[in-house]
């Protein structure tokens, strides 16, 4: 998606049109940028802040949860793990202060502006420092290639649920995500090229009731009661 101007993490005020919608970015009293959606009339902002308590709660669900434990973190605590669609980075934070060092790449630049403002408030946050240091953000789309990955233990994916008229109502956030992006109508592709990335693990999150991604069948699922994790292993390094 072209945004001309540029968007970065020190953008102060910028109204923009994508996809039709206008979305403005905003600093709030507390010098965070916020995301608006005018169109979506009594929908708050989105400013991610990974102090935030429902960031500190999944933190806090330590290495038992489904996430850490489909990564792998639970058996080896120190894994490289290239977050192939970050999104507002929540996911990847928490495997980052649960002790990953965590690569997040993100295609979408107004969603790259809001992860680098962010990081950079953690590093100056004396209780979250420790985890933003073990964090590499990426403007990448990983739909091109996922060359960035080919050194880390695991890929990680969370592609955007396409809406199609069928479910409930999403949430405000998740609503104005998807005027923002469109989606990821190329999950499939990216679940292809993530298979002939090399990386020995792949992981994708997926709704609960999903069906798997591109029809692939993973080696393991570990189901929640709302998300599910599906498992790909490459079989060189199946034993993991």
């Amino acid at each position: 998606m072209a945004v001309s101007p540029p968007v970065d993490d020190t953008t102060e005020a910028l109204d923009l049109t994508v996809r039709g919608f206008l979305f403005c970015l905003r600093r709030d009293d507390q010098q965070r940028l916020t995301l608006t959606a005018p169109h979506l009339e009594g929908y708050g902002a989105i400013t991610l802040d990974w102090a935030a308590p429902d960031v500190q709660r999944r933190i806090a669900g330590g290495k038992k949860q489904l996430l850490a434990k489909a990564i792998g973190l639970h058996k080896h605590p120190h894994l490289k793990v290239f977050d192939g669609t970050a999104g507002l980075g929540r996911d990847g934070f928490t495997l980052a202060a649960l002790g990953a060092t965590v690569t997040l790449a993100e295609r979408n630049p107004v969603l790259s502006a809001l992860l680098r403002d962010a990081h950079r408030r953690a590093l100056a946050h004396p209780a979250l420092a420790a985890a933003a240091q073990r964090i590499q953000l990426l403007s990448h789309d990983s739909s091109t290639g996922l060359a960035p990955a080919h050194d880390h233990d695991v890929l990680y994916l969370d592609p955007m649920y396409p809406d199609d008229g069928k479910r409930a109502l999403p949430s405000k956030e998740m609503q104005i995500l998807r005027d923002l992006t469109g989606g990821d109508a190329d999950a499939d592709a990216l679940l292809a090229a993530a298979l002939h990335s090399g990386v020995p693990r792949i992981v994708v999150k997926r709704p609960s009731k999903a069906p798997w991604l591109a029809g692939r069948a993973p080696h393991l699922s570990l189901e929640g009661t709302q998300a599910r994790f599906d498992l790909y292993l490459n079989p060189v390094h199946s034993s993991g």
